[in-house]
């Protein structure tokens, strides 16, 4: 479980595919400061296990789901990635509860911006329009934060300046890929009404 405070932004160092998935290795000296292999990890939201570490460099396995699901496979060297460590029981709740798995991708449609603070469009993909609701909460690439408007085939949320300086929006365009995770809590709901017809 996470919170979509981002920690920290890693880089990353390799992606090494082979025929059950890929190995990503990144570099994040705060994350990996105290990690160990079997810790999860949030990568752009997507919850990961360790399975090495050397120095402040960590790898992790992916499986074809998850490159499939997320944005993790379509990254190159030097890309930053968010990082958050798994959510300590008698830590601060400042986010939203997360769980790092990844529902899919929505792409960057204009991020522009406006005084002093940035307006991101997100092209959101019918067979989850349901999930997102005006001023609810929703991850993007890990990051926690607030619908701000609804359209029919998108959504938008403001950046302020501390999360794009933190966070690896500060290299969004128009047309990248983002990592989607909605509200828990509305997945949920919908499985129960759909049970009881």
């Amino acid at each position: 479980m996470f919170t979509g405070l981002v920690e920290e932004t890693g880089a990353l160092l390799a992606l090494e595919r082979s025929a059950a998935g890929a190995r990503l290795t990144l570099r994040a000296p705060l994350v990996a400061s105290d990690a160990r292999p079997g810790d999860s990890i949030a990568v752009n939201g997507c919850c990961l296990t360790v399975t090495a570490r050397d120095g402040d460099a960590l790898a992790f396995d992916l499986l074809a789901e998850t490159l499939d699901r997320t944005n993790l496979g379509a990254l190159a060297p030097g890309t930053p990635v968010n990082l958050e460590r798994a959510l300590a029981a008698n830590a601060r709740l400042g986010g939203h509860f997360v769980q790092g798995h990844i529902d899919t991708t929505g792409r960057v449609l204009t991020f522009e911006k406006v005084n002093a603070d940035h307006r991101l469009e997100i092209e959101l993909p019918s067979a989850f329009a349901g999930y997102v609701a005006f001023k609810g909460p929703v991850a993007i690439d890990g990051i926690s934060l607030t619908v701000a408007e609804v359209r029919a085939a998108s959504f938008t949320v403001w950046i302020i300046p501390h999360t794009l300086a933190m966070t690896n929006l500060r290299t969004k365009r128009a047309g990248d890929f983002v990592n989607l995770e909605f509200d828990l809590l509305a997945k949920y709901v919908e499985r129960l009404l759909a049970v009881r017809g």
